[in-house]
């Protein structure tokens, strides 16, 4: 009878657990779609989703919006005007962005696409080899391979030499590291931090916080150089891992303005992460070695509204000529769905570039049954065929084209703290239009034959990934 009882008193917490769950997703709704989703599923099956919900479905940043706060964002633009860098043409061009980003497009940088990781990371360490005063490094993906030893041998270096280094990872993404690499870090002076490391799985709110990762990829050297993009620092992005072959991935380098918008982002990041309030004395002067106009637009969690998504959302409405996309990943929601099919019925020459090949299966089948419907909708899709595609790229008509870790699927969009630069110079977005010129030629267009003769389980497969889709 004991046991009973207690078993009683276990049933009715979980219901009651899945009871607020319940009312606090209809309190917070986004999307009807993924809300009944939950809902119906708290109510049939309360063990587990209600444990899922608490990892998945339930959000909690408050606190990072209140440390983003008082760390001045709203404050930005003012900043940008006093140093006479904004870019007003721009910015009145380009209103939604601009407001997403809270940071205005910046005059006055030297741009260079950074085409694959040999490139990259050539690049990167010559920046962080030349940094004299401070290092920003923050990646989603830290392995302790040949590469990230590399890495580590320059930031030691940097530190020893009085530089003030400081490295942040995400706790998911780099899982595999270990201790002792982030010990030798230390030993040398250099600041290691995770992204969850003041909210642990097992804290009050930590279950919520698993699902939400920190995906960007930023370097910044002495606020005057930053890098940003889609490698990760482990040698498969440099086309070492007999598994993916080639890896075809872009990052930017960015000299200038836009550098200290990078650093803004990092220091955001890191004094939640930490508590660690990092030095943040606005510079006398601000070198403008370029004329490119540059915009840092993050975006995350902590957004009030899915704020990425409204920026790519408006940027696919105003396309007139071309859209161009490389991904990935390609799981979008409804609005973007409707913003491309409304695009293509205007005459919009709408290309999406993705892999031939997964890795990872569940995303990848997702992905493969949204493509398929884009070929069904005359939108051509493109399956990059020499190697792996991991590359975060968007062109739109000869107006603007972004870099940055923002794939095209819910998660970028609306769980992953992400970063994108937006460019708006006829030099970048005609090195964006070669670049991506080359990259169709390695490319098999699928065609509308091709979707139509998938076999039956193939079909079911990737249509039950897609509705996983608001998850994955």
């Amino acid at each position: 009878m004991a046991d009973l009882h207690i078993v009683a008193l276990v049933m009715a917490a979980i219901y009651a657990l899945a009871i607020v769950c319940a009312i606090r997703e209809i309190l917070n709704s986004r999307t009807s779609q993924g809300s009944i989703a939950w809902l119906l599923s708290l109510i049939l099956l309360p063990f587990p989703t209600a444990f899922l919900y608490l990892i998945f479905g339930w959000k909690f940043f408050d606190d990072y919006a209140t440390d983003r706060i008082k760390n001045g964002r709203a404050n930005r633009p003012l900043r940008a005007k006093d140093l006479a860098l904004i870019d007003r043409e721009t910015d009145d061009k380009w209103p939604v962005q601009v407001a997403v980003s809270e940071l205005p497009f910046l005059n006055g940088n030297d741009v260079e696409l950074l085409i694959d990781g040999q490139a990259t990371f050539q690049s990167i360490f010559e920046g962080i080899d030349a940094a004299q005063e401070y290092l920003l490094v923050q990646f989603y993906i830290i392995r302790d391979d040949k590469l990230g030893q590399q890495l580590a041998e320059r930031l030691i270096a940097r530190a020893k030499a009085g530089v003030s280094v400081y490295l942040l990872y995400d706790d998911v993404g780099s899982t595999g590291m270990p201790k002792r690499f982030r010990t030798q870090l230390r030993d040398a002076g250099i600041k290691v931090a995770g992204f969850n490391q003041r909210h642990k799985f097992m804290r009050l709110y930590g279950p919520t916080r698993i699902n939400y990762r920190n995906h960007r990829k930023i370097v910044v050297a002495d606020g005057k150089h930053a890098w940003v993009g889609g490698h990760n620092v482990g040698v498969e992005y440099l086309g070492e891992n007999p598994k993916f072959g080639h890896w075809r991935d872009t990052h930017v380098r960015v000299s200038g303005p836009a550098a200290l918008g990078c650093a803004l982002l990092f220091r955001e990041d890191w004094e939640w992460a930490t508590g660690e309030l990092l030095p943040a004395t606005p510079p006398k002067t601000v070198d403008t070695p370029g004329d490119q106009s540059v915009l840092v637009m993050g975006s995350g969690p902590a957004d009030k509204l899915e704020e990425c998504a409204i920026a790519y959302t408006d940027l696919i409405g105003r396309a007139r000529k071309r859209l161009w996309i490389v991904s990935p990943y390609f799981v979008p929601d409804t609005d973007i769905r409707t913003a491309l099919f409304a695009a293509r019925l205007r005459g919009v020459d709408v290309r999406i570039m993705l892999p031939d090949n997964p890795d990872h299966a569940m995303v990848w089948l997702a992905s493969m049954a949204h493509a398929d419907a884009m070929v069904q909708h005359d939108i051509s899709v493109y399956r990059y065929v020499d190697g792996f595609l991991h590359q975060k790229v968007v062109l739109m008509d000869d107006e603007i084209a972004t870099v940055g870790s923002v794939n095209f699927d819910n998660r970028s969009f609306a769980i992953n703290f992400e970063i994108t630069l937006w460019f708006t110079g006829k030099t970048v977005l005609d090195a964006i239009e070669d670049m991506l010129l080359t990259d169709f030629k390695s490319c098999r267009q699928v065609s509308k034959a091709e979707v139509e003769t998938r076999s039956l389980p193939h079909y079911f497969l990737t249509q039950a990934a897609r509705l996983l889709s608001p998850l994955l």
